[in-house]
């Protein structure tokens, strides 16, 4: 096992700290990543704070991971030292049931093994991106488009497949109304990446503040839901609706933005229930939909696409001593548009 530098908390309420955790030897198809940039996602939070459920601390997140192959096992084609690559939310799957046949592993029917606060094949606890290294079996490596920046990489492993699966999956391109709630580090991903599938996508934030922000990343238009009238003006409009937000909204008056067969994606996990009238959904047969994260093909096509369309998130790169600030300041809504760590400051 190695050593290896890292930033973790120990207790929902504690401050990050600077700390030493154990990578494991490399099996024969495994990959160590000397890891350059790991993105702040909001899930980071939620499990830092133990809001999804019980954690066993201390806890290192980061699962928008960029960095370099440094060393590979004995039976590893698919990389070699010195490869830019990446690693999102999940590092291994069971590999054997429908859903990981289908390159669905990130719906694994005995549960994917999460980057951070799971449990490997080992019996250990996995540990995230807030580190120098990583080691992660070949076939939940990505490989990084030599066009992106690691910096800008690094977000596009959790924020950007999560808002590419399910404009995938529901088919957003010429001819679709999309619908984006929330203007953060998923939502501004979500314009750009509609936008770029042909699209005509509108942003619907609580303000009018970052009107100018949406425009320019692609949206026809910009709303703000604290005035009542956006929802009388835009009733009826959208085949789709990806919410970002991580907090509990009122479904039913965006339930009423849908067009006939529309559909309402939730890719924003609040902590807590939402609660939902029936009848907002079958006077025009609506769906209400969730979305996780995309399979490692998926994963890889999406890193592919934002190559090909010059997609990157806009970033602000951090100090690891800044994390803890960070964290508040997404709270408080305070980023344009997702904070990553140089890991070299860890």
């Amino acid at each position: 096992m190695i050593t290896v530098k890292s930033r973790a908390v120990n207790g929902p309420d504690t401050p990050f700290e600077k700390t030493e955790i154990k990578r494991r030897d490399l099996d024969t198809q495994d990959v160590l990543i000397e890891i350059k940039y790991s993105g702040i996602c909001h899930s980071d939070i939620h499990t830092a704070h133990g809001e999804w459920g019980p954690v066993n601390y201390p806890l290192v997140p980061g699962h928008e991971i960029a960095g370099i192959v440094t060393e590979v096992g004995s039976e590893v084609t698919k990389y070699k030292v010195g490869d830019r690559v990446g690693v999102g939310c999940m590092v291994d799957s069971c590999g054997e049931c429908e859903n990981c046949e289908k390159g669905e592993e990130q719906y694994c029917l005995k549960g994917n093994v999460p980057t951070y606060a799971g449990i490997d094949k080992y019996g250990e606890q996995t540990q995230g991106g807030y580190s120098t290294h990583i080691v992660v079996t070949e076939g939940f490596v990505l490989k990084i488009p030599d066009n992106i920046g690691l910096d800008a990489a690094a977000p596009l492993l959790c924020a950007g497949i999560t808002t590419f699966s399910p404009l995938n999956h529901w088919n957003a391109g010429p001819g679709k109304k999309v619908a984006v709630v929330g203007m953060g580090g998923l939502g501004h991903m979500a314009v750009k990446i509609a936008h770029a599938m042909g699209a005509e996508v509108t942003v619907l934030s609580q303000t009018l503040n970052k009107k100018e922000d949406s425009l320019k990343f692609g949206a026809k238009d910009h709303y703000a839901t604290s005035d009542p009238e956006t929802f009388e003006k835009l009733a009826g409009t959208f085949d789709l609706i990806i919410n970002t937000v991580s907090a509990k909204l009122d479904m039913d008056s965006y339930f009423s933005l849908l067009s006939l067969n529309g559909s309402l994606v939730n890719v924003g996990a609040p902590a807590e229930p939402l609660s939902v009238n029936v009848f907002s959904l079958i006077g025009h047969r609506r769906s209400f939909a969730g979305s996780l994260i995309g399979g490692i093909r998926e994963t890889q096509e999406m890193l592919d696409f934002c190559a090909e369309h010059n997609i990157v998130p806009s970033i602000e790169v951090i100090s690891a001593d800044q994390i803890d600030e960070a964290y508040d300041r997404v709270l408080a809504s305070d980023v344009k548009y997702r904070f990553v760590i140089d890991v070299s400051t860890i």
